[in-house]
């Protein structure tokens, strides 16, 4: 860390004047540091292991700040040092939560969502979490969702072991569905990543990151806040008073959160395995 704290302050041109670790994080270090400007966020990881991973987050987070109006961290500067790869943000405060804050949220997610896409993908593949996610264009969401979400994803737990050849002929049968299930709407730039962990209400309202962006059916984003714990009762009224979801979207609910669940199954097994084959078989 030391001597990634010296390259910073080559590419920043600042002295750093202290840092500190700072707990959580999966796959990354983070730490705060500061300088004479100010407070800064950094988090780094092996850029060897995962290609490109924040340079690919840079590249998310400036896409929704500059399409929507929610609150974004900016992004200072990103790199790689060695072995490392790193990316600076601007530091946030975490203010306590309030229900206005999050019905704002809900407003500010719908109007992103709003705004439509070219097409079902993104320019480049990127990450969920440690896990690649492909980002094909495709100009059907149907065939997206197969394509790039649920079946290389089965594949995966096929090719370990954890899935069997039947629960891949489920996986088949489903996606065939697919056309069927989903109101048809035009493509929409997501958060890709939206769950309770990944934002955080800060004094200029409620800011998103780590997001795993994509451009897809927006109840993809809605099907990730009711997952490991849900958002406020108040986010959904926000939303719903300027982009109302289609009839039928909770019970839709378990479409949108199969892809979420096949992640999970893929990077830590246990019981979202039996979790995803039972959605399966329910979905099929």
């Amino acid at each position: 860390m030391e001597a990634l704290i010296q390259h910073l302050e080559k590419q920043l041109n600042e002295v750093i004047t202290s840092y500190a670790p700072l707990q959580g994080g999966d796959i990354n270090e983070a730490v705060c540091f500061h300088t004479k400007n100010g407070r800064y966020f950094l988090k780094c990881n092996s850029a060897t292991a995962y290609p490109h991973m924040l340079q690919l987050e840079a590249a998310g987070l400036d896409a929704l700040r500059d399409q929507s109006d929610l609150v974004v961290p900016r992004v200072i500067n990103q790199g790689i040092a060695g072995n490392r790869q790193w990316l600076v943000l601007e530091w946030m405060e975490k203010k306590p939560e309030t229900s206005d804050f999050l019905r704002e949220f809900g407003r500010k997610l719908a109007r992103l969502h709003k705004c439509r896409q070219p097409f079902f993908g993104w320019h480049a593949d990127n990450y969920i979490g440690s896990l690649k996610q492909l980002n094909t264009a495709h100009d059907s969401w149907a065939a997206f969702y197969a394509d790039c979400r649920v079946l290389p994803l089965v594949r995966s737990l096929v090719n370990n072991g954890r899935f069997t050849q039947p629960d891949s002929r489920l996986a088949d049968r489903f996606c065939s569905r697919l056309g069927g299930l989903m109101p048809a709407e035009p493509p929409a730039l997501l958060h890709g990543d939206l769950w309770s962990g990944n934002y955080m209400i800060v004094e200029k309202g409620v800011a998103v990151f780590d997001p795993a962006i994509y451009c897809g059916h927006r109840e993809m984003d809605i099907g990730m806040t009711r997952l490991f714990g849900g958002f406020h009762d108040s986010f959904y009224t926000g939303y719903q008073e300027i982009y109302p979801l289609e009839n039928g979207w909770e019970q839709r609910l378990p479409i949108t959160q199969l892809y979420p669940l096949l992640v999970h199954a893929v990077l830590f097994g246990g019981h979202y395995i039996d979790s995803c084959r039972q959605l399966l078989k329910k979905l099929a």
